[in-house]
């Protein structure tokens, strides 16, 4: 079995450090499909491009990000997907690399791995993200019948069951895809299953450092992030597209003979 990452990435400092784990990625990954965002740096385009096992999408429109990555991934003749969140998904290999290697392996024996945080690691969030996240995460637990973590940002599928997906769906979705995607693979009868990790703790402390941030760091990123009020009011907006998106996906017509 073979996988390839699909990602979608919005630039904040993170070159560096993906280069310095980029072999790390390259011996992973039998391919790699970047999503960027309209605005993204030419630069950091033509250094992607120029790199082995990769391929490189400039999204017309950033809610197309995780889509658009779904779609690019498919284009390496893999098994599966691993589908992550770059920002998460870096400071995860930078600081549980082993983890991440077992998270990998347990993906290629599954059509829909959901990929959670442990209690360990939700406590590096701030409270805004925890309390609003409870609220989406038990919509979409409900509507699948399992206890689920579907807001970090990680999922593993085969790739029968990502062509489903997309066969299904269509771009413009963004966080809602949270939902969507796990609530589409358990329709159309694929075996949703879940593992919650320690890597991937709150990852938005480490823009534009030169290395993920310590727990330290954390605590007073969170602590800042949670005294803004317009951060609340964002975070939401953010659980309420996700459930708007699980009911609908929860109830839209499909296509049965997408499942092959």
């Amino acid at each position: 079995m073979t996988i390839a990452l699909g990602t979608a990435w919005h630039p904040r400092g993170e070159l560096n450090r993906f280069l310095n784990l980029l072999a790390q990625f390259q011996q992973a990954y039998s391919g790699m499909a970047f999503a960027l965002p309209p605005e993204v740096d030419p630069d950091l385009v033509d250094h992607l491009q120029g790199m082995t096992q990769v391929e490189v999408m400039v999204t017309p429109d950033w809610s197309w990000g995780r889509y658009s990555a779904l779609q690019l991934a498919l284009e390496f003749s893999t098994t599966h997907i691993h589908y992550a969140d770059f920002d998460r998904l870096l400071r995860w290999v930078e600081t549980r690399p082993e983890e991440w290697h077992d998270v990998l392996a347990k993906i290629q024996e599954s059509d829909c791995l959901i990929i959670g945080r442990s209690p360990a690691s939700y406590r590096t969030h701030p409270k805004a993200l925890v309390e609003t996240e409870a609220i989406s995460n038990l919509v979409v637990s409900n509507l699948i019948g399992l206890p689920l973590d579907v807001s970090a940002g990680a999922k593993g599928f085969s790739r029968r069951a990502c062509q489903a997906i997309l066969e299904n769906s269509k771009p413009g979705f963004a966080l809602g895809t949270d939902a969507e995607w796990p609530l589409l693979v358990n329709r159309l009868g694929y075996q949703v299953e879940y593992l919650a990790v320690d890597g991937l703790d709150w990852e938005s402390a480490d823009r534009y450092r030169a290395e993920a941030a310590d727990q330290h760091s954390q605590k007073e990123a969170a602590a800042l992030y949670d005294a803004d009020p317009q951060n609340w009011s964002r975070r939401i907006a953010v659980a309420m597209e996700i459930v708007q998106v699980a009911l609908d996906a929860a109830t839209r017509k499909i296509n049965p003979d997408s499942k092959t």
